[in-house]
């Protein structure tokens, strides 16, 4: 059973998504709405980067980041140019769940990992923990 996320922390937060395979997209996007969060979701790691870059500091409670992505990866995509970005937990969602992926994730400031195919109750204790 999937515990449900109300009267938490994240219910009503704004979640940052970058992940380039459409379905994946569609099943975070419906997973953490579900949840009661709203979900704004981007293709590729440049445009994660714009949107959080545009959005106003507070905006978004966390971002989930795909590593393998076109156009520019999560690991690169996980430098944000704005002295807020430091507070936001950044969330590694990959299919690659070696120890040494976990490191690089956690080297380049991503604050934790989630492997792929997500499992929400995992998701959603990364989140909690974070958050």
């Amino acid at each position: 059973p999937v515990k449900r996320a109300e009267n938490s922390k994240l219910c009503g937060g704004r979640i940052l998504l970058a992940e380039d395979n459409e379905i994946n997209r569609e099943i975070a996007v419906e997973l953490l709405e579900m949840q009661g969060m709203e979900v704004t979701a981007v293709e590729d790691g440049k445009k994660a980067k714009e949107v959080f870059e545009a959005s106003a500091p507070g905006d978004y409670i966390a971002i989930l980041m795909d590593i393998q992505m076109p156009v520019l990866n999560g690991y690169d995509a996980a430098s944000m140019n704005r002295k807020d970005a430091q507070e936001i937990p950044i969330i590694a969602l990959t299919a690659d769940a070696f120890a040494a992926d976990v490191a690089k994730a956690r080297s380049v400031g991503m604050n934790d990992h989630v492997a792929k195919p997500l499992e929400i109750n995992r998701l959603l204790e990364v989140l909690q923990k974070w958050i």
